[in-house]
Parts: C-alpha cells; structure tokens; sequence
C-alpha cells in the first residue's frame, strides 16, 4: 500500500520542518525540491484521509456489540465466560471514492484525469500516479483494498457478578490479519443491573442495566516503499488507533429459556493516525516519518455515534448462545457461545 495519507494537516508546523531542512536539502537540489516535497506530503495526506477513515469509522461499530449478554442480575462471584463472532457488513457506499487531478498539488494521473479508487474496504483495483522530483520521477500505485463485503474477526469475553448486582466485563481479540492489514481490539467496562430496584420487574423476568466500558481499537496497514532520486521514503506502515468510550441502557424480557433484549448505546471514539515503519533513505535530507506524524494531528478526529441493539439469547444448561444486531449508520451482528461457571 502506498505512501498515501489524510488530507488537512498542520501545515506551518510541517512547513516549518520542511524549511528547516532546507540546508541539507539545498545542498543536493534547490529550494524547487523543498516544495515539491510539500506537495508530495498534501497528495499522500489527502488520499490516506480518504482511504482509512472508512476502515476506522467501521471499527468503531465493530466494537460495540456484545458487551452485555444480559441485563439480569448476576450473582455475587459468579463468572461467565464467552467467544465471540463479530461480523461487519461493509456497505457499497465505503468501498469506492472518486479522485481527480485536480484534487491533487504533486501527483497526476498516468491515464485520464480521474478515477474511482478502492478505499480499504475496496477491491484490488490500482491505478497509476506520477509526480516529478527534481530531475526524476515518482511513480506510485493507489493502494488495494481488502475486497471483502463482509468482515468477521473472533474474541474473548468474561464477565464477572460483584456486589450490589454490578459485573465486570472484559473483552480481547487476538490480531488478526485480513490481507496484510491487522486489526485488534480489547477493553474492559462495568454494567450495573437496575431492575433490582423494582420488584415488580423482577417478578415479570423484566430487567434493565447500563454499562460504560472502554476499548481500544488498532488497525495496521502495510505501505509500499517507493524509490525516489532523493532516497526511499521509508514509510512501511500506516495504524489507525481509536479509543472509545461507550455508555448504553439494556432491557429484556425473559421467556422459558429465551430472552429478548434491546438497547441503546452511545459512544464517543477518540481516532489517531500513524506512521511507521523501517525509515527511508530520505532521512538524511529529511525527517518524513516526523513530518507526516505531525501533520497526521490534523485530521485525529472524534466521532460520537448513537447505536441500536437488538437481541436474542437461548439457554440451556450452563451454555447459552446469543445472537445481537447493532444498527445506525452501519450494520454489524455478533454470535456468541457463553459458559457460565
């Protein structure tokens, strides 16, 4: 995947790193160089934007839904252990977006004057970009997608009954690769039974929480490391991390071994990018890997996003198993298999 990044970015600051390394670059080149350069960082910027944000925002979803198995009251100590699926639906309208030339500052389009481009969620499709530096040309292919309508990646839960009808839950998801992307999550919250409070609830198996629980979310994504007359760029590694906050209320409703609850969840997602990677040669003239993490500070944003849930468990034994549907802007299912000790 290409060098290619968000658009909006601290622009005095990176600037002023660029001018900074004006001598070193001068001594090679000329002041020209310095502001192709520049441009060459507002291209990658403007396109990694346009690229990831689709993937993150869908993480957001992706961690949401299945924090609470049961509103009903646990008992004290008791312990419930659970594996889950998670799967994402990606919808039509995140895989593709449209870039011209004239978006761009550095680059251009070897063929035509614009293009649909996968984003993340895209297929494999590429096109070819060129820009001059100096006396020599930069030629990069628009990064591919992971060409999957849907995503599904597993984790562990456990849940544990304290005092007063309060439970600690926490979540963990081993990395998992989706062509040569990564994407892990984990997090801990707190749910507290309010039914309990109602007698009357209680004795028509109706029951009512709320939980607020923390995660975070890591995404990688691996970059392709492009040769210019001026050194290798460097930039091997592109990661989308997101903390989130989610506060939701849960009721259900208890028939025979069935239970069915819905819910509303609110939550409020802190989103960061970065770049890594082995460094390029290009270090000696100049500090990219530095300059485009700066500038990346411009496009961190905060999402907050208000979800439905809806679901259904069945029970047997000491297993029960539990089918959740999470809806708003996006689509994502959870199916759980619970143990409880």
């Amino acid at each position: 995947m290409p060098i290619l990044m968000p658009k909006t970015f601290l622009k005095g600051v990176g600037a002023a790193m660029l001018f900074v390394t004006a001598g070193s670059v001068s001594a090679q080149s000329n002041q020209e160089v310095i502001q192709q350069l520049g441009s060459l960082v507002d291209d990658a910027l403007l396109y990694s934007d346009k690229y990831v944000t689709p993937v993150v925002d869908a993480a957001v979803y992706q961690s949401v839904a299945g924090w609470v198995a049961t509103p009903k009251k646990r008992e004290l100590f008791d312990v419930e252990l659970s594996v889950h699926a998670n799967i994402f639906f990606v919808p039509k309208r995140d895989r593709r977006f449209t870039l011209s030339n004239s978006d761009l500052t550095f680059f251009q389009f070897e063929e035509g004057t614009a293009a649909s481009v996968p984003t993340g969620f895209g297929n494999d499709d590429q096109y070819m970009l060129q820009g001059q530096l100096g006396d020599g040309e930069v030629n990069i292919l628009t990064p591919e997608g992971i060409d999957m309508e849907q995503v599904a990646y597993p984790y562990i839960q456990a849940a544990v009954g304290l005092w007063y009808g309060t439970d600690i839950i926490v979540k963990y998801s081993p990395k998992v690769n989706f062509r040569k992307r990564e994407f892990q999550t984990y997090g801990a919250g707190i749910k507290h039974n309010i039914s309990q409070y109602f007698g009357s609830l209680e004795e028509k198996d109706i029951h009512f929480s709320v939980l607020a629980a923390y995660s975070k979310e890591n995404m990688s994504s691996n970059f392709l490391d492009v040769e210019t007359d001026y050194g290798s760029l460097g930039i091997s590694r592109i990661d989308g991390i997101v903390d989130t906050w989610q506060f939701q209320l849960n009721g259900s409703k208890e028939y025979g071994n069935f239970e069915f609850m819905g819910g509303i969840i609110v939550n409020t997602s802190d989103i960061k990018y970065e770049v890594g990677g082995e460094k390029g040669s290009i270090e000696e003239i100049l500090p990219l890997q530095d300059v485009l993490n700066m500038r990346l500070r411009e496009i961190y944003k905060t999402r907050v996003n208000t979800i439905g849930e809806a679901a259904a468990t069945y029970r047997f034994n000491k297993f029960s198993v539990q089918a959740i549907l999470a809806f708003g802007k996006f689509v994502n299912t959870n199916i759980s298999l619970h143990y409880s000790i």
